[in-house]
């Protein structure tokens, strides 16, 4: 059995890791021995599927602009704490002697974690094995300058293969990436990581006719939040209800802060969301990887309202990708108000509707699995 050390790290939201377990569940059921390494903070009931699960010292973001990082309980990230992550890092890498080693995001993003991931490379090479080395990327990076192109594709001389979870059909990675013909020879697009199941669902009436409106775990997701509850009445939906699932990495004080009004359901994220999505008539949402490719699998109409800042600009080029081909009404970033959402909400209803375009590909995780088993013998 072929064993695969997968390196993740979430930062502000919980999105890496969950997309990371799918995956890792997907290996796992593939014959794949996962260990899943996570560098965040602990997230409880993340569901594995026979992977196994190590946790580094964790660190996160300082703020929401991901310039630096910090322990959980804000201190800074000092060298002591980096030559000790890197050491349990590498000693976990020795132990397991992998046949794999999946590093999420890194080079193209992750860059401040270079402190573990170099030496983590540097190790693998030494190995008396050496395994196959690949980078797990979703299918939009940050764009950045030719100095930060260079260096990333420099750095992939040190990688077997990039591992592209999405569709080129429905978001192309050149669209972000600038140094695409230098590196798509051992580019492989795998399709997008999700659940298998996820347009079937479970079958249920909860949410029929209503507005869901998400912001994924919610570190981010207040603006969206308030801007929602004070569109609803600008709207043609305005006798519908509005179910706002908040996220559990919302601030007390920030959903204190919400506005209880009638026709107005505030809860914490539920495991039905994509039942709530098949039954609603709208789905506003931020941009992430995993609640786009869950809205646009099950949702009948959309607006998205992507989370940017300098450094991240992920989120408002997927956005605008699928903005281009007629799915989804886009509010940009920097535009957020009430008004910009009803006016959001209205193109999306006069808009055609998700079901109406062809399917994307969201079997990345089995496909994933095939590839590595395809490129091992390599």
């Amino acid at each position: 059995m072929s064993r695969v050390f997968f390196h993740v790290q979430h930062l502000l939201g919980i999105g890496h890791l969950r997309r990371a377990a799918v995956l890792a569940r997907a290996l796992v059921a593939d014959g794949f021995d996962v260990l899943l390494v996570s560098g965040g903070a602990p997230v409880a009931g993340l569901v594995l599927g026979g992977a196994r699960f190590h946790q580094l010292p964790p660190l996160r973001a300082a703020d929401d602009s991901l310039r630096d990082l910090a322990r959980l309980d804000g201190r800074p990230v000092d060298e002591a704490f980096q030559r000790q992550r890197t050491e349990v890092l590498l000693d976990q890498l020795r132990a397991e002697a992998p046949d794999v080693v999946l590093a999420e995001q890194f080079p193209f993003g992750r860059t401040r974690l270079r402190f573990e991931l170099l030496p983590l490379l540097e190790a693998a090479a030494r190995l008396p094995k050496r395994p196959l080395i690949a980078c797990s990327v979703r299918d939009v990076v940050r764009r950045a300058g030719p100095e930060r192109v260079a260096e990333t594709v420099e750095l992939l001389d040190r990688f077997d293969a990039v591992l592209i979870h999405g569709d080129p059909r429905l978001v192309p990675f050149e669209r972000s990436f600038a140094g695409w013909e230098r590196i798509k020879e051992r580019a492989f697009y795998t399709g997008y990581v999700s659940e298998r199941e996820l347009a079937q669902g479970m079958q249920s009436a909860e949410g029929k006719d209503e507005v869901v409106v998400s912001v994924g775990g919610g570190a981010v997701g207040a603006p969206l939040l308030k801007a929602a509850i004070a569109a609803r009445p600008r709207t043609a939906l305005a006798e519908r209800t509005w179910r706002l699932l908040v996220g559990e990495n919302l601030s007390a004080q920030d959903r204190a802060a919400l506005a209880h009004t009638q026709g107005i359901v505030i809860e914490p994220a539920r495991p039905d969301f994509t039942t709530l999505l098949r039954n609603a008539t709208l789905s506003i949402s931020q941009a992430g990887y995993n609640t786009t490719i869950e809205t646009l699998c099950c949702a009948d109409r959309a607006v998205l309202v992507p989370f940017a800042t300098e450094r991240e600009t992920e989120q408002m080029d997927r956005a605008q990708a699928l903005a281009e081909r007629g799915m989804v009404a886009v509010v940009p970033p920097g535009a957020l108000s009430a008004q910009s959402v009803a006016d959001a909400v209205g193109r999306a209803l006069a808009g055609p509707s998700l079901k109406s375009f062809p399917p994307c590909d969201i079997d990345g995780g089995a496909k994933t699995a095939a590839l590595l088993h395809r490129l091992l013998p390599r």
